[in-house]
């Protein structure tokens, strides 16, 4: 199931800045990706709202970004510009399987384009946006084994206080999330080529771990 244009509840540890919005009752993932598509809550976005996301009940791996950029907000294809060709690289997946939605997806922290910071960069999420759309989304995705974190806002948003302080000691301590089937990870835009290369042991140790992961979670 594709969302392109436009409740899974919030995992213990994870964030108490809003609490998250229950489904109507016998709301079907079907029924829930039709609603978020057709929301209007952020209509002051500066490009509006576009939420971009992919669900499936079959799904094994379940990725939450960030939010999207520029260049998936004009296509509505998750993670498609440099960012999501680096972290299928640290994936290990090709297009095919990253895209394949009965396998893996998609569902970032803030559904929607959130416009630039006043000094450059993209704004963070809307704060309002996982907290109401995550438990319907993820929740009825009962295959999900794997969750990858990606970014610092992810890792907020379902981490809470059991991240830490740092980004670099969650993505290295990596084994106890792990152990409850998150993974947290750095957001592989180009600045993260100079954060990996004073940090050798993201590749040595945490690339390979999370490939392995990956094909665990992903096998038949």
């Amino acid at each position: 199931m594709t969302a392109r244009n436009p409740r899974a509840e919030i995992p213990p540890g994870g964030s108490a800045e809003a609490l998250p919005c229950a489904a109507p009752p016998g709301e079907t993932l079907e029924n829930a990706a039709a609603a978020a598509l057709a929301c209007t809550r952020c209509a002051t976005l500066p490009l509006g709202p576009r939420p971009t996301f992919r669900v499936s009940p079959t799904a094994r791996l379940l990725i939450i970004g960030q939010a999207p950029g520029t260049r998936v907000h004009a296509t509505g294809i998750p993670w498609n510009d440099p960012s999501g060709e680096r972290l299928r690289d640290w994936l290990g997946l090709g297009p095919g399987l990253f895209y394949d939605s009965s396998r893996v997806a998609i569902v970032p922290a803030g559904l929607c384009y959130p416009g630039r910071l006043p000094r450059g960069g993209d704004a963070p999420p809307r704060p309002e946006c996982a907290p109401l759309w995550h438990p319907r989304l993820i929740g009825p995705m009962r295959d999900i084994r794997l969750t990858l974190l990606v970014g610092s806002h992810a890792i907020r948003a379902v981490l809470g206080r059991g991240a830490a302080a740092a980004l670099g000691e969650t993505v290295r301590g990596f084994a106890a999330p792990l152990a409850a089937g998150r993974f947290p990870l750095p957001h592989p835009s180009w600045r993260t080529r100079a954060w990996a290369a004073r940090r050798p042991w993201f590749e040595a140790e945490v690339l390979p771990a999370l490939r392995a992961a990956v094909r665990a979670n992903l096998a038949d």
